[in-house]
Formats: C-alpha cells, structure tokens, sequence
C-alpha cells in the first residue's frame, strides 16, 4: 500500500496565448477549476494505476474542499485519513499558454495545518511506501521520515517545491526526487553540471536512489553505481501541469507492485507523459491501460557509464 502525506488543493486554471510578462495584464474569456495539489496529484496517479492509496492531509471549511476529495475518492484513493480543520483549503491559481508552459502560485491554506500524528502506526507497516512532497509544513514532513524510517516503510520524497530539509532527514529517504533546478538547489550546485551528474548527487545525499525530471527529456535516474535516463513519451502536449506528479505517484504504483527501478521508472515517465495530453493534473481519463499503450511508443533507456 501507499501512503501519501501531502497537499490537497483547488487548482484554478487560466489559459492564455502567451503567459502574462512581468507588469503585463492578459485578458482571457474564462478559467476552469480542478482538483489538485502535489499530493492530491500523486495519489490519485498512483491509484488510477491500480495501486492501494491512503491519503493523510487536511482540506478547509470551505466550498472547495468536497469537490477535491470527491476526486480523490472517484479516483480510487482512500481519503478517511483527511481532516477537515479551519481555514480554507489550499489554492493555487495556474496559467497555461498554448505550447504549454505554466505559471503557479499557490496560498497552502489547510495545507499547513496537517500533522505528522495522523499518520497513525496501523498505516505505517513494513513494507508500505510513504510518499511526500514539500507543501505541508517542513517539521511535520521530516517527523514523517523519521517514523516511516523506524517502521520499516519505503520513503519517497519529491523534494518539490524545493524545501530546506535536514540533511539528517534526506538521509532518510530511499529514493529522492527533483526537477534541475531543485536538484541544484539541493546540492548548492550552480548550473552547468550534466543531469547525470545532478542524479548521482541527490543518491549521495538519501540511501541511494536519485532522481532528476527533466521535462521533455525525460527523467535520469542514479542508484547503486548506475545511471540512466529515461527519455519522454513523443508527445504534443496540452498542459504540463501535473506531470511531475503524475512521475512520482506512477513510480510509487509500480515499485509497490514490486517491479525493478528502471521499469517502473518507465513507466511512470509514460504516465506522465499521457498526463500531458489531459487538461488538469487529475484527469480520470489516466488509467492502467492507457499507460500500457503508452509504454511501447516510449523510447529506449539510455545507459550512462
């Protein structure tokens, strides 16, 4: 089973041309709420790929909050480990030019009230995997690894958006993932190092998995004296958003199916790419078959020395 501690919010989606310039005002006819959030988003990835989820996190007193964990429970994800606390629930406000690209900001809301004591010892047994992101608060995050650790379970962490987190607590982690710019930042490296590079990096710093996503070049991916990438799906992309997420809940799904790295690692990268196609971070259309037929239009891993 997965255990996802994460965010849970309200994705209000613009679409525009071109994305706004600093200063500039773009108008457009109208926007389109989804279900979101980095957790949100993983688990309901992982379960529509046939994984067992449970969800720990916190959604407001507000009329955003039903329609966000009714997604989460039409997507398969087991949503009694969410508590509803005051405040609103989280929020973010997302534009998406036409090739794509988007811009976020989000307002964490319930978000930061969410505690690490909910995750209750019955749902962290050996063997489970918790997975976790950087929108709850960073004590209650790294108290998570710290509990997961002693219990035995597989902890992956997508270090997203990037959070300062204890070295002690990163070497926690079994499998550590960041896009570049993340990656970077937890190094305290500049631009200029090869991807492969930034992998091997995020593996020294957890027990020795890391992984960097690299957009529409795929994910590199370092572990036990290896390296290799995985390229991305050929595809025309329609929103971006979610296709991180979609990488990381996939790759929980299939490790917890007990598949080796590098096939689960393509297969999320097929995830994420199908995800790309969908509007929304959440689309129901993500399922176990399209993933399958994704996967043979994936192209071939490449090996680093």
């Amino acid at each position: 089973m997965i255990v996802v501690f994460g965010s849970i919010n309200a994705d209000l989606f613009f679409s525009f041309v071109k994305l706004p310039r600093r200063g500039e005002t773009v108008l457009t006819d109208s926007f389109t709420f989804c279900p979101g959030g980095k957790g949100a988003n993983q688990a309901a990835a992982a379960a529509r790929d046939g994984a067992a989820v449970r969800f720990v996190g916190a959604v407001g007193r507000d009329t955003n909050a039903a329609p966000c964990l009714s997604a989460l429970a039409a997507a398969g994800v087991d949503v009694s480990g969410i508590r509803t606390v005051d405040g609103v629930t989280g929020t973010a406000v997302i534009s998406v030019e036409e090739s794509g690209e988007n811009q976020i900001l989000v307002a964490s809301g319930a978000n930061m009230k969410a505690s690490s004591d909910w995750l209750t010892d019955d749902l962290l047994s050996e063997g489970e995997t918790l997975l976790l992101q950087m929108e709850l608060p960073q004590a209650d995050t790294e108290a998570a690894i710290r509990r997961a650790r002693a219990r035995n379970c597989r902890v992956i962490l997508n270090d997203a958006p990037l959070g300062p987190l204890s070295a002690e607590a990163l070497r926690e982690v079994d499998i550590l993932i960041a896009n570049e710019e993340e990656a970077m930042g937890l190094l305290g490296a500049g631009a200029g190092l090869e991807n492969a590079d930034l992998a091997r990096g995020l593996a020294g710093l957890c027990r020795g998995t890391g992984i960097v996503t690299i957009g529409a070049d795929g994910v590199v991916v370092a572990a036990e004296g290896h390296c290799f990438q995985v390229p991305a799906l050929p595809i025309r992309p329609v929103d971006t958003v979610g296709a991180g997420d979609t990488f990381c809940g996939v790759l929980a799904a299939a490790l917890d199916r007990g598949a080796g790295l590098m096939d689960a690692s393509r297969r999320a990268a097929a995830a994420s790419g199908v995800i790309c196609t969908l509007p929304g971070a959440q689309s129901p259309e993500l399922n176990e078959a399209r993933i399958n037929a994704a996967l043979a239009d994936l192209p071939s891993v490449q090996t680093y020395s």
